[in-house]
């Protein structure tokens, strides 16, 4: 299979994953959002740490280790996916799927304006028409839910910047994954023992089913962003950006049609403003894309 075709399969895998992520992390009530995302933090280096060692990367581990400015990317990455985490499980659990769907949706203009603000790249004029439609879609929204919605522009900020970062960085798939686990493992650690010292830790206090599930949330957590970075490092931003509609559209679905979350025609208008803005600046993607390539 060519890096191409690999890159497509590991992205679709991914997104289909994010997608139905909803299920699980309502699944895992009671426990609260924060201790569902420590316990993500702690499980997911657990088995990142074992895939190392099948596949002997420690090496390339103890390479990375010598490169301070790659080891503080990651560092940054961490705390980027960490919020993005956070929010996403209290959003779920607190009945705002579609809220949550929001903010994949408008994860491609935030991407955009990280190019704008972080490498001064300049907007040609029909990405800022897209630009204007999404403001103007937050702006309907806002008056909808009759506040900002936050959730969905922190995931999308968060995750668009953990994205980047990653982009940037290049840095292999679990090794990259490794170090991310391993800065947010100690307070997940403190945090997870403060819970038993408390005896407020869900984990083996309720049904066994219950604790294989904050367990397989680890490994839900960690094949979702091993298949992300293996295809950041082998398709464009293009093909990412095309492709990452997936995971909204599956769970706006779940939260409309399994999850029996309102749509008011207000809010639908807003989804439909920011369609029409992803519309306009994924068709902007493609010609030029294409430009590029005859050129």
């Amino acid at each position: 299979m060519s890096p191409t075709r690999k890159g497509f399969l590991f992205a679709l895998l991914a997104y289909v994953c994010w997608g139905v992520f909803p299920i699980l992390f309502k699944a895992l009530r009671p426990a609260t959002p924060i201790e569902i995302l420590a316990h993500r933090v702690l499980w997911s280096l657990v088995f990142v740490s074992l895939l190392l060692v099948a596949v002997r990367g420690w090496r390339s581990v103890r390479d990375l280790a010598r490169r301070p400015r790659t080891v503080g990317g990651l560092a940054l990455a961490a705390v980027f996916i960490a919020v993005n985490w956070g929010v996403y499980i209290y959003g779920v659990n607190t009945d705002r799927v579609v809220e949550t769907a929001l903010g994949y949706f408008i994860n491609p203009l935030v991407t955009v304006l990280l190019g704008v603000l972080v490498l001064r790249e300049r907007l040609r004029p029909v990405q800022w028409i897209a630009a204007a439609v999404g403001a103007l879609a937050v702006a309907v929204l806002t008056i909808d839910y009759g506040r900002l919605p936050w959730i969905a522009l922190t995931l999308a900020v968060s995750f668009g910047s953990y994205g980047f970062i990653k982009k940037r960085l290049g840095v292999p798939a679990a090794e990259g994954l490794f170090f991310e686990s391993a800065v947010l493992a100690v307070p997940a650690v403190v945090y997870l023992g403060w819970l038993v010292v408390h005896d407020r830790s869900t984990f083996g206090a309720g049904s066994a089913w219950h604790t294989v599930l904050l367990v397989a949330s680890g490994l839900a957590t960690a094949v979702p962003l091993l298949l992300f970075a293996g295809a950041t490092n082998r398709l464009p931003l293009v093909a990412m950006g095309l492709m990452q509609y997936l995971t909204p559209t599956l769970q706006l679905g779940l939260g409309v049609l399994l999850f029996h979350e309102p749509m008011p025609a207000a809010r639908f208008a807003g989804f439909v403003l920011v369609w029409c803005a992803l519309a306009i600046f994924t068709w902007d993607a493609i010609r030029t894309a294409r430009r590029q390539v005859m050129s």
